[in-house]
């Protein structure tokens, strides 16, 4: 059976999804409020919250703009090594 999305949860992308979920939670917005802003999907601003998600550098863009930062203010502080 092909699995249609690599969930496997990951560091970075556990680190990632803090972010996200700690700037919506200061704009007091739910996540159906950001997906419509960043116009994604509710199930997937949540699994991106949850580390589920490789997120595309567009989604990326689209979640700064909705989250009032810079992408750059959305990239976690973890060494590489850590990565692997």
């Amino acid at each position: 059976m092909v699995q249609a999305h690599n969930r496997k949860r990951t560091p970075v992308r556990i680190a990632f999804g803090k972010i996200i979920r700690e700037k919506r939670l200061i704009l007091g917005l739910s996540q159906e409020k950001l997906a419509e802003k960043a116009d994604l999907h509710t199930n997937y601003v949540g699994s991106v919250e949850r580390g589920e998600r490789n997120i595309a550098i567009e989604n990326i863009y689209a979640l700064a703009n909705a989250l009032e930062c810079s992408p750059k203010d959305l990239m976690p502080e973890i060494k590489i090594e850590s990565i692997n």
